[in-house]
């Protein structure tokens, strides 16, 4: 390939990756996105859940089957078996194919002027752009939007591999999330089962240093039936955002940037909103050459989204400090009351505030407050 040339380079072609794409092409500035995946939305080793409300904000019209597919309860298990459930129609969350997703915005982005290659890997910086394993790219701007292996030599100790299975069970049902909660069998994280369908949807597990291939089998014993249709194993970031999302002309989004929930690793909403930001931005600085412009990305990211990651992270030290008995303790005192409380707020995307509630922070309960102290302070504030 002879050198070329493009305002801006995009390295991974996922849902920040492609609105940010889709961002910059819209104002008339020539973008290429490079995956080194053979297809775009592959390999999905994301849950898919996302507030109809959040992918509106993405400008992203979900297509007509996602409805079919909102989450109406969610049943969360306590390590001995307790449970509770949370009635989730308020939320309007939607289990969605990330296969469909990101091909949906990236025709959107190819519409709107972008280049798309596949199987095209970023290399590295050069003086002038960057080389990829499909040549030279002269450019202005490069985006890292190569998810979470981007973090993996600068911090290991905020990833957890992580394991999903796509099954077949007739014990999946249509509509219903479910987390399982154990500390010895998923320290620091849980297990999940999402559904696609009836009979049909995605399990998965994650933790710190457990052999997920060895848990999500035994999991799976325990639960009956199953045929697999799919095995993903991906390492998730649950260390929030990073410092810098801008460095010289490299500009940092998505998974890349840290953009997931601390809490769920669950990023489609707010890794998204990374790369609507990051598109704008960009765009006005090409015409400016002002960097403030290109500062206003993570100014405005941070403005939507650094309160509740922080509390998130507050949320997961909490998790990280609890064991089984404490867990199940807090189970017990989860009230109708609080579940009905929770059930009626519509705050998938910014949810630490059920958080609060579940851990029994403004009631009563005594053993978590012994245990975290002075950290609830700041979930509270």
């Amino acid at each position: 390939m002879k050198s070329m040339y493009s305002d801006v380079v995009i390295a991974g072609g996922s849902v920040a990756g492609l609105i940010c794409a889709r961002e910059i092409a819209s104002n008339n500035h020539s973008v290429l996105v490079i995956e080194e995946d053979y297809e775009i939305g592959t390999p999905e080793h994301c849950g898919g859940l996302v507030s109809t409300a959040g992918l509106e904000e993405l400008g992203i019209i979900p297509f007509r089957k996602t409805f079919d597919h909102l989450i109406v309860t969610a049943e969360i298990h306590a390590p001995n078996g307790n449970s509770f459930s949370i009635n989730s129609k308020k939320q309007k969350v939607a289990e969605i194919s990330r296969r469909e997703l990101d091909k949906q915005i990236a025709h959107q982005a190819q519409k709107n002027g972008a280049t798309i290659k596949v199987r095209t890997s970023f290399q590295e910086m050069t003086d002038r752009g960057v080389r990829t394993s499909d040549g030279e790219v002269e450019c202005k701007i490069f985006v890292d939007a190569r998810g979470v292996s981007s973090l993996i030599h600068k911090d290991r100790t905020g990833i957890l591999l992580s394991a999903q299975y796509e099954i077949y069970a007739d014990w999946i049902k249509k509509g219903k999330v479910e987390v399982f909660f154990d500390q010895e069998k998923y320290p620091g994280f849980f297990a999940w089962m999402i559904p696609s369908d009836e009979g049909k949807g995605k399990v998965g597990v994650a933790g710190k240093g457990i052999n997920v291939v060895e848990v999500i089998e035994k999991f799976l014993e325990t639960m009956g039936n199953y045929s697999t249709i799919r095995k993903i194993y991906a390492p998730i970031w649950i260390k929030g955002p990073i410092d810098k999302f801008i460095d010289g002309k490299i500009v940092i989004i998505g998974d890349a940037a840290g953009q997931a929930k601390p809490t769920t690793a669950g990023g489609i909403y707010s890794s998204g909103m990374g790369g609507l930001y990051a598109g704008q931005a960009i765009s006005k600085f090409l015409e400016s050459k002002d960097t403030s412009d290109l500062e206003e990305y993570q100014k405005r990211w941070t403005e939507k989204f650094g309160k509740e990651f922080e509390k998130q992270l507050f949320a997961r030290k909490i998790l990280e400090r609890l064991d089984n008995n404490t867990i199940n303790k807090l189970f017990e005192s989860v009230t109708p009351e609080i579940t009905k409380e929770i059930s009626e707020k519509d705050d998938f995307d910014f949810h630490t505030g059920s958080i609060v509630k579940l851990l029994g922070i403004k009631g009563s309960l005594k053993t978590a407050q012994a245990i975290i102290g002075g950290e609830f302070k700041k979930l509270l504030s």
